[in-house]
């Protein structure tokens, strides 16, 4: 089985240092102060970010001017105490930042688990082109997903904890658009952001036998749609052996996202599960990028073949 998978960073332990960083849209106070308690029930030690709460002077989408964004990261990431580095919330904003990263220097601060979801996308695909690691897709520390929701919150703690207790994925909506079962190594994300990423240098190159994880949100089915076709004339399938949906919450009327998925996905003569609870939805499902997984369409599941983290 010709599967290349990305280097698994350590698992956390009770007592680990983290920080957290803001690398995309401005984070609401209350929810930072909600998920910062859960996170030091976890007995971490966070460090937060300079610039976390900043806003940019212009552009209110923005936590904070890009350099600054970058910097808290950069700095987060090559201090040799923190373990992990969890994203505060998503929005906008990652894809422009990049450009201020020092990957050769985050290189050199070995591996270290990176968490967050959405437009955090962006940084999975460059953090696996550049630096070869698993990162974790999963809900973000100032959201309601983390902060509010019990479910989601435990499945990423069991991620980082206790990866070997957290291999079979599945969603309560989970169904087979078409049947099959598939090995390859996971990678994905927000479709709009993988859509985004084309073209802007970031893009990592697809495994070569990948299984393909898609949600988002807030997308008309339309757009959705032309999204997929950039991916599929950019050859983002070209190596997929499988499809793995996630959720595709306030993107219209669900049955016509289905159709215009299957419509466009169904012909790749691969496996391809309809909603395995990952993405923007209740009870969150925490999936890990770089890891090489076996989906089963006609079961419902993706199987993780070894734990996300060592």
């Amino acid at each position: 089985m010709s599967m290349r998978e990305l280097t698994r960073p350590p698992r956390l332990q009770r007592g680990d240092t983290v920080a957290l960083v803001a690398p995309a849209g401005p984070v609401p106070e209350e929810l930072l102060e909600a998920g910062l308690a859960q996170l030091r029930a976890w007995e971490l030690d966070v460090r937060v970010g300079k610039h976390v709460l900043d806003r940019h002077p212009r552009l209110d989408y923005l936590a904070g001017t890009d350099a600054d964004r970058a910097a808290d990261l950069q700095e987060a990431w090559c201090d040799p105490q923190v373990s992990a580095v969890f994203c505060a919330r998503g929005g906008y904003g990652c894809l422009r930042m990049i450009d201020h990263l020092d990957f050769a220097e985050l290189a050199k601060a070995g591996p270290k688990v990176l968490v967050g979801s959405s437009d955090v996308t962006a940084l999975h695909e460059v953090f696996a082109a550049e630096l070869g690691l698993v990162t974790i897709f999963a809900p973000m520390v100032a959201t309601k997903a983390f902060a509010h929701d019990e479910k989601a919150r435990g499945h990423l703690r069991r991620t980082l904890f206790e990866p070997q207790g957290v291999t079979i994925l599945t969603g309560r909506s989970a169904q087979t658009m078409v049947p099959g079962r598939a090995l390859g190594v996971t990678y994905g994300g927000n479709l709009s952001l993988l859509a985004g990423s084309l073209g802007a240098g970031v893009a990592a190159r697809p495994p070569e036998r990948g299984i393909a994880l898609l949600e988002d949100v807030t997308e008309e089915p339309y757009r959705l749609d032309r999204f997929l076709i950039q991916l599929l004339r950019a050859g983002f399938f070209q190596g997929a052996t499988g499809i793995a949906l996630g959720s595709w919450t306030d993107c219209g009327p669900v049955g016509e996202v289905y159709a215009m998925l299957e419509n466009l996905l169904g012909g790749l003569g691969v496996p391809i599960l309809w909603e395995l609870g990952f993405g923007h939805c209740e009870a969150q499902r925490t999936v890990p990028l770089g890891v090489a997984a076996e989906l089963d369409a006609d079961a419902q599941r993706l199987s993780i073949l070894q734990p996300a983290l060592r």
